[in-house]
């Protein structure tokens, strides 16, 4: 007898651009399973190994984590899967820059200030 699997598709939060060059990591204490990762000026989250728990989200002061379920997310997972397999994992929260709250609001920031490097790590 053959046995057909539906497919689950599981939803995951993601980091956009208004964590770039503000790079808080609030929201690094708080993940259960270690799913961040660290680049020079921005955080991603890798989505295979987020569990959709959302305890991430209130705890990013610049609103920046969202769940791939949101519009016009899709371009956002894929940024952060690849970024999550290039960069080091993090699992505690580090400094924030000495100029985040400067870059608060600030628009475009993936565009015009994203940094492709990997961070220190922890």
């Amino acid at each position: 007898m053959l046995v057909k699997f539906k497919k689950v598709s599981l939803m995951t939060y993601v980091v956009t651009d208004s964590c770039v060059r503000c790079k808080f990591m609030d929201c690094v204490e708080v993940c259960p399973v270690d799913c961040f990762y660290e680049g020079e000026n921005m955080l991603v989250i890798n989505p295979d190994e987020c569990i959709d728990c959302g305890v991430c989200e209130p705890e990013c002061p610049v609103e920046a984590i969202h769940p791939d379920t949101s519009e016009g997310m899709e371009t956002w997972v894929e940024i952060n899967r690849q970024y999550a397999g290039q960069w080091p994992n993090i699992n505690r929260k580090g400094d924030a820059p000495a100029d985040a709250q400067e870059w608060v609001g600030v628009g475009n920031k993936f565009e015009e200030h994203f940094s492709k490097n990997p961070g220190k790590g922890s």
